[in-house]
């Protein structure tokens, strides 16, 4: 069994610790506690891992936020993996920081990089991890609050949630979509 984790982001140093990147930073320390290097490939920085026999590959795209879904579509064709077998990990604003909620479909919700996947990959039918990041903003701010940078209370509270992330993830890939929104979600 194969399985893609997709974490969405935007590439360069500028963007490295904003919520908007919150699915690189997922990968970034998963990628780090299993022990493997992501390496720039097509459309994507990539690396792999075994966890219970299964083959888990992880990529952030390299082709920025909007335009996720070439990436995504590339590696599920490359690696023969089918949607069912696709996590997305994503910010969401509508959450509130560090709660975490699995997801089998759903819409955008006006999220450009999942509008792209959508537009690419056929519609809404793939699992997405939504990290929530919060809604501290004026009317009208939301692009400078998702590419801002973490509070430092925010940042302090940071690992918590992305090692529970991960088990989500691991949960995906091992026990099942419905058995991990049972035991994880917020």
């Amino acid at each position: 069994m194969k399985y893609l984790i997709v974490g969405l982001g935007n590439i360069g140093p500028e963007y490295e610790l904003t919520r908007h990147n919150i699915g690189f930073l997922t990968l970034d320390r998963l990628a780090d506690q299993k022990d493997c290097k992501f390496e720039v490939s097509r459309l994507a920085s990539h690396t792999d891992f075994k966890f219970k026999g299964r083959s888990v590959h992880l990529i952030k795209p390299t082709t920025y936020m909007n335009l996720s879904g070439k990436a995504m579509k590339f590696w599920m064709n490359e690696l023969k993996i089918p949607k069912e077998n696709v996590l997305v990990v994503v910010d969401d604003i509508a959450i509130p920081f560090g709660k975490l909620r699995m997801r089998g479909k759903g819409s955008s919700a006006g999220h450009n990089g999942l509008k792209n996947i959508e537009e690419l990959t056929g519609g809404q039918n793939y699992a997405r991890l939504k990290f929530g990041v919060g809604d501290d903003f004026p009317r009208g701010r939301q692009v400078d609050y998702v590419l801002s940078n973490f509070t430092k209370a925010e940042f302090e509270e940071l690992p918590f949630s992305l090692d529970k992330a991960i088990d989500m993830i691991l949960g995906f890939c091992s026990i099942g979509i419905s058995r991990t929104m049972t035991q994880y979600n917020d």
